[in-house]
């Protein structure tokens, strides 16, 4: 017996919801990039050498109070501390990035570099925004797959805590370039296909994967075209 419209298609109440998420989840990742900048503009004239001196401790810690907050957030999910902590959270994000941009902008083409990054993490953002949300595609068969990523990825930052090995920070980039393009690809997709409904959690997830492509596509730009005064 043939499938109806009805059963084929999400009810209009569903349907509903998924707009209500996804659009929650792009305001939400916008208002985040405000603290970003304001973090990322302090951090800029801090002095960052106490890091340089104990880069071990400082990577550990740093990875700390990243995972604890994605802990605080994930238990607040349902209610506006939640929103607080994800907006306190970018805010440390951009605080943090605070060294790269120095390093960035102690280069001849710094800003073109940063300009650049940032350029490419908006064009991926948005090109697979669009992909992840055409009719009739789902990606939820590359959940198994991201999960590994991810696990196989934290080993070789942490790793690499230990190691300091410029290669392998370089490859470490280039990784996290495709597997957060992919949970990108991913996460949207769940959003219009009603696997999440969470606007907190999906804005998590987003914001960490742009937050990363970019980080990790000035450090690629910087190794590969960054001019030395």
């Amino acid at each position: 017996m043939a499938l109806t419209p009805e059963i084929l298609r999400p009810t209009s109440s569903a349907q509903a919801t998924q707009n209500r998420v996804l659009r929650n989840t792009y305001w939400l990742l916008a208002l985040s990039l405000v603290p970003t900048a304001i973090g990322g503009m302090v951090g800029m004239t801090v002095n960052f050498s106490f890091m340089a001196a104990s880069p071990i401790v400082s990577g550990l810690v740093f990875l700390a109070i990243v995972y604890g907050m994605f802990f605080a957030i994930e238990r607040n999910k349902n209610s506006a501390t939640g929103v607080v902590l994800l907006l306190g959270l970018t805010l440390f994000l951009g605080f943090a990035l605070g060294p790269i941009l120095q390093v960035a902008l102690g280069l001849r083409n710094g800003g073109q570099l940063i300009a650049l990054a940032a350029g490419g993490t908006a064009a991926v953002f948005l090109g697979l925004s669009a992909l992840a949300s055409a009719a009739g595609r789902d990606f939820s068969g590359l959940a198994k797959f991201l999960m590994v990523g991810v696990i196989v990825a934290m080993i070789g930052v942490v790793a690499n805590i230990f190691l300091q090995i410029p290669l392998l920070h370089l490859v470490l980039s280039g990784v996290f370039v495709v597997l957060c393009s992919l949970i990108i690809l991913f996460q949207i997709n769940q959003i219009v296909r009603g696997g999440e409904t969470n606007y907190v959690t999906a804005t998590l997830t987003l914001y960490m994967s742009v937050y990363n492509i970019f980080v990790s596509l000035l450090n690629i730009l910087m190794a590969v075209t960054g001019q030395r005064e």
